[in-house]
């Protein structure tokens, strides 16, 4: 069950799909060169297979253990982590004012891929830690910052959201931990809080958690959630670690996959916390931390998928069942034509979400480094609008890809000693958590496509127009078979154009009952003109792996493109096609 991160696509994508020449323009990424670049790459890669990706099976089959009030990573875990904070993985792309190698975001993107890859559940636990550490870069006190930050950059100290309760998931308006003022500048925090992701370990020194509370005068709602820091260790003035805190895990989620990542119920009686940000601004807050993790979770659904994909290949390469259309007795299951099929679709679908992935990065850098106002509010609304769509996009993915890795496998894909099993049943958390599928639909028409009028993304379809020119004017257009995908693009971009209109004229039912086709419409067109784009830029290049590349997206115009077609049919037909059936006979005809 070895893992191979796929650095040549990676590497093709940054120097072709993204712009890295404009983020290296910029004076906060100077440095990133292309061979520091290639450089993080490949030590990614050698650490992810070699240190990581040998805990996948243990944590799989040993999950964390909790013993009595503490929890126990599954084997390796500990040390593993401890390699990964030493080798300074978790400051990637974190500033440099506050520790961090400051290297952009969409380098993180591949070199977390790499690590979410090796083993899922691992890398829950540094992704959540660099997104609290930027909740609280945005939103905490000077103090605050001075006391958790650097060990959080590091990663010595890990971090952990504590959202949910059994009465508020995705509405988290019915919040009820209680937070009272201690009258001290601290809070007694006291509640319930479950499904909280790597909630407690014993691979990190100190777990800092970012507890959503409600103070007793507040208003009902969300609009009365306040966001609280909590420790589990107090910190002493000298910087050590003091006094337990008054909260602990009191249970362990069994769970359908990512068995070695702890999910713990915590019951906080009488926690010590101090406010992050204002009163009653707590959900704002979080949302900082959150938007990050949803580019995170899609990059993880592209992660798993490229690791079933990997595994789905290495048998095809192996099994020998029938005689292939072109080959002889004994050679492989690979040269079935149903089996090429199953094996393209799964890479071009994993290229295609990739390629969102990074740019939706890429665009969170500029938004964040440019000194050009209006490049920067530009920058921000892409990643606004590319936000929902990889979340759920690469999640989406990756649990289609799994599924037919398991197809691949046939019988053997059924059984859990392959590991194909494995991979499917990790991929199946990533359209739920942070925010489900359904709620990126409806935050992208309802939010991000709505608020600025649409304004966002008729600038994006822009840009995929001139894709789509730069395509057709390519000189290596003829060489490389380009006009499959330029056609499909151009129908593609009519559909998304199409669709864009009729759901800012829709009333809210209408957008809503229309929302994940729409978001779905969106990423096969968007991934498709990525995925052109590198190849155009790549030949002019003289990439060597052009071809290769122009293969993937020639499959993506005749395979995955043309969805866009039926999901605009699904959004003409709006509401209409979910409620003329009756709710009454939804149990039976």
């Amino acid at each position: 069950m070895t893992f191979h991160p796929p650095q040549k696509a990676m590497q093709f994508l940054l120097s072709h799909s993204v712009d890295m020449e404009a983020l290296r323009a910029l004076p906060q990424f100077e440095d990133a060169s292309q061979e520091l670049v290639s450089d993080v790459l490949a030590g990614a890669a050698a650490f992810s297979s070699d240190v990581i990706a040998p805990t996948n099976w243990d944590g799989d089959q040993s999950p964390a253990q909790l013993k009595g009030d503490d929890v126990t990573a599954s084997p390796g875990f500990k040390e593993a982590y401890k390699a990964f904070v030493e080798g300074g993985w978790q400051t990637l792309a974190t500033p440099e004012d506050i520790g961090g190698m400051g290297l952009p975001s969409v380098v993180s993107v591949a070199t977390n891929e790499m690590i979410y890859a090796s083993n899922m559940s691992f890398g829950l636990c540094p992704m959540l830690t660099s997104s609290a550490a930027k909740a609280i870069h945005a939103h905490a006190s000077k103090e605050l910052q001075e006391i958790y930050l650097s060990k959080m950059v590091t990663g010595e100290w890990s971090g952990a959201m504590c959202l949910t309760e059994p009465q508020a998931g995705s509405d988290l308006g019915p919040v009820r931990t209680k937070a009272t003022d201690n009258g001290d500048g601290t809070y007694s925090l006291k509640g319930q809080k479950i499904y909280i992701t790597w909630g407690d370990h014993d691979c990190a020194d100190n777990i800092i958690h970012l507890v959503l509370a409600r103070l007793p005068d507040s208003p009902e709602g969300s609009r009365g959630i306040s966001l609280f820091l909590c420790p589990k260790y107090f910190v002493n003035e000298d910087g050590s670690l003091g006094e337990r805190n008054k909260f602990k895990p009191i249970g362990l989620e069994h769970k359908l996959g990512i068995h070695g990542s702890p999910t713990c119920t915590m019951e906080f009686d009488g926690a010590t916390g101090w406010l992050v940000g204002e009163v009653n601004r707590g959900l704002a807050c979080m949302f900082t931390m959150m938007n990050e993790a949803r580019l995170f979770v899609g990059v993880q659904g592209v992660a798993i998928g490229e690791r079933a994909y990997q595994a789905a290949l290495d048998y095809a390469n192996e099994r020998v069942q029938g005689v292939p259309i072109e080959g002889e007795a004994g050679d492989p299951i690979l040269g079935h034509p149903d089996v090429r099929r199953m094996l393209l679709e799964m890479k071009t679908r994993l290229m295609g979400a990739r390629a969102i992935a990074m740019a939706t990065a890429a665009a969170s850098d500029l938004a964040f480094a440019s000194q050009d106002a209006d490049v920067a509010k530009t920058a921000h609304a892409r990643e606004a609008l590319l936000t929902p769509i990889i979340k759920s996009y690469g999640s989406d993915t990756g649990v289609q890809v799994a599924s037919i890795g398991v197809q691949v496998h046939g019988g053997m894909g059924f059984v859990e000693e392959t590991g194909a099993a494995q991979h499917y049943r990790d991929a199946r958390i990533a359209p739920i958590y942070e925010g489900t599928n359904g709620i990126q639909a409806i935050d992208l028409v309802g939010r991000k496509l709505r608020r600025d009028g649409g304004e966002a993304m008729k600038r994006l379809i822009e840009d995929l127009k001139q894709i789509q020119s730069l395509a057709e004017g390519s000189s290596s257009a003829d060489k490389l078979g380009l006009s499959q995908c330029t056609a499909s693009l151009t129908k593609g971009i009519e559909a998304l154009s199409t669709a864009t209109d009729i759901v800012l004229k829709a009333d809210d039912k209408e957008a809503l009952s229309v929302a994940m086709p729409y978001l779905n419409l969106c990423a096969s067109v968007i991934s498709g003109a990525f995925l052109l784009k590198s190849v155009v830029k790549g030949a002019e290049s003289g990439d060597e792996l052009t071809a290769s590349m122009a293969s993937l997206a020639r499959y993506h115009a005749v395979a995955i493109l043309p969805e866009a077609n039926a999901a605009l049919a699904q959004v003409q037909a709006g509401a209409s096609a979910l409620f003329d059936f009756p709710e009454s006979q939804l149990a039976d005809l």
